[in-house]
């Protein structure tokens, strides 16, 4: 690799670190074929794991960093002052297939500032991949990121090559929208995802190949004075109406030179973390985005506790349950108990009358549901009532990293 190349890949790689929305949950098992590269089912620059455990280590890179918008919360806007880069659409193939030869990675997760216009970057993000399966038989997992102001029959026609498609919401509001991003429009961004979600609704039922991992999208925490409740209701309000895979939640983090408009400080990523946990309670756990906003402060999730551990000190009063004989959803709604430990526990119950230590076998956070448990040797007296209870159950303060 010449010098030139390793210096485009410096800058087009840190210049991607602020997208999390990179992930391969959802990608079919694919084997190589006989003269063709690339595969998901095997084990590990990013890595992205899939639900059953997979670890798929994804090239993770902008086409470039060069954009004709100007969103004050990017580091890569128009105004800013960053080294600049691009990429050619067969050097991107050629990285991608040089890496994989290598067996430094499995996929690829490509997204690009806007040059020229959103149809012209559109079609240089779809000819990456189309090359890729066309003309080299790469069968790996490929994740694109849409121009939602780019031609629907150029969204499409990614589609049919990319494992996953995906449209960054970036702001959960159309007045923040306007403020801190005004080149981009929130009925169009709208518009694309919901169009994407038709079509993957249609292939499924077609039987046919297009964005068969679905698609995700990235919201920022922190930029604007949205609320968490306002954050997940929008997310809820996603995954119901265009069927997201996945919303990510991105932590603002202040850049150089940055707007006057945008805050000085990064958010605490303990904000991010518990808006993952709630995002998760809605998604599996049978919570309603009422149900959330109930366990938080004026909209803002606790940091101090998880939105579970916060939801069930609120509602006291419908515990402690049986582990005996309560039912699925109300088991769901105890802290400390997963799903997979809920669903052991009621296929053992069939069995035999479950003591706290055969709980204690089914979860690791026995600590956390003992209050809320009633077992055949265990009940928890008025631990459940005590004022003290959630200074007894809160998390130790921790110091997270962004990166």
């Amino acid at each position: 690799m010449d010098e030139t190349f390793a210096k485009k890949l410096r800058i087009l790689a840190d210049a991607a670190k602020y997208d999390a929305s990179c992930a391969s949950s959802g990608a079919p098992k694919r084997a190589v074929e006989r003269d063709g590269l690339g595969s998901t089912t095997g084990a590990g620059i990013c890595h992205a794991y899939t639900p059953d455990g997979r670890c798929v280590s994804l090239l993770k890179i902008l086409l470039t960093n060069w954009c004709l918008f100007d969103c004050a919360y990017c580091v890569n806007r128009r105004s800013s002052n960053v080294r600049r880069a691009k990429f050619t659409v067969e050097e991107v193939v050629r990285l991608t297939l040089e890496f994989y030869k290598r067996n430094y990675i499995e996929g690829l997760f490509l997204s690009s500032g806007i040059i020229k216009s959103p149809d012209h970057t559109m079609e240089l993000l779809t000819r990456v991949a189309r090359s890729l399966r066309r003309d080299h038989g790469f069968r790996g997992y490929i994740h694109l990121k849409t121009i939602p102001e780019a031609s629907p029959w150029l969204i499409e026609e990614a589609g049919l090559y990319a494992d996953r498609l995906s449209i960054n919401v970036e702001l959960p509001t159309e007045a923040s929208l306007e403020r801190l991003a005004p080149e981009k429009d929130g009925a169009s961004i709208a518009g694309a995802m919901a169009q994407i979600g038709e079509r993957i609704a249609e292939a499924k039922a077609e039987k046919r190949r297009f964005s068969p991992a679905g698609q995700s999208t990235q919201v920022i925490v922190g930029a604007d004075a949205t609320t968490d409740e306002a954050l997940i209701r929008k997310s809820a309000d996603l995954y119901g109406r265009v069927g997201l895979r996945r919303v990510y939640y991105s932590a603002f983090s202040p850049i150089p030179d940055g707007a006057a408009i945008l805050p000085l400080k990064a958010p605490p990523l303990q904000r991010e973390h518990r808006l993952y946990q709630a995002d998760w309670l809605i998604r599996y756990y049978e919570f309603s985005p009422d149900d959330v906003a109930a366990a938080s402060d004026d909209g803002m999730l606790a940091l101090d506790v998880d939105p579970k551990l916060a939801w069930a000190l609120k509602n006291r009063a419908r515990f402690p349950v049986d582990v005996n004989r309560a039912d699925r959803e109300m088991l769901l709604r105890v802290p400390g108990l997963g799903a997979r430990a809920v669903d052991r526990i009621v296929a053992a119950r069939r069995h035999t009358t479950l003591r706290l230590e055969d709980v204690g076998r089914l979860t690791s956070a026995l600590k956390r549901a003992r209050p809320f448990l009633i077992a055949a040797d265990h009940s928890p007296g008025g631990l459940t009532d005590r004022l003290d209870l959630r200074a007894r159950l809160a998390e130790p303060a921790r110091q997270l990293s962004l990166f």
